[in-house]
């Protein structure tokens, strides 16, 4: 038997140390939130995605009675830009989240299905995408999805 060691390196930011552009799509991820369809959970969440060509998509996430029926922030950003701008990375994805009184002190990493397509948009554009998630005490920045997905399953599985 042997251990299988796993390495993550995640930085941890004060907003203030960010970049003014990394500043700038967190804010839109933050502004994002509240066009965010919650009833249910009251946990709204917005995302912004830099594509290649400095257009910054973004989205938020849609609940429904039926809960398998909702889809969160990430997917809904990263379907949208990858459906009307097929030719353009993704370089930097930004992650806010808030409850009904105000934005988390701490951020909230990506679902394990938001994990996935991060996934095959990278392998799809065969590059990384940049994760900053919000917290209003911190911001992390994740270099690829691998550092939060890192035994993951891709096409190459099925070779």
């Amino acid at each position: 038997m042997k251990d299988l060691i796993l390495t993550s390196i995640i930085k941890v930011y004060q907003f203030d140390e960010l970049s003014p552009t990394d500043q700038n799509l967190m804010k839109t991820a933050m502004d994002a939130t509240v066009r965010s369809y919650a009833p249910y959970s009251r946990f709204s969440v917005g995302a912004a995605a830099l594509l290649a060509n400095g257009i910054v998509i973004t989205g938020t996430n849609q609940e429904n009675a039926a809960y398998p029926s909702g889809l969160c922030a990430e997917r809904i950003t990263l379907f949208y830009a990858n459906s009307q701008y097929p030719d353009q990375p993704v370089m930097t994805l930004a992650i806010a989240a808030r409850t009904e009184k105000d934005f988390i002190d701490l951020p909230i990493p990506p679902c394990g299905a938001c994990r996935q397509v991060i996934l095959e948009t990278e392998k799809r554009y065969k590059q990384p995408i940049r994760i900053l998630l919000y917290g209003k005490k911190e911001i992390y920045e994740v270099k690829s999805i691998c550092d939060l997905l890192p035994l993951s399953f891709d096409a190459s599985a099925m070779e």
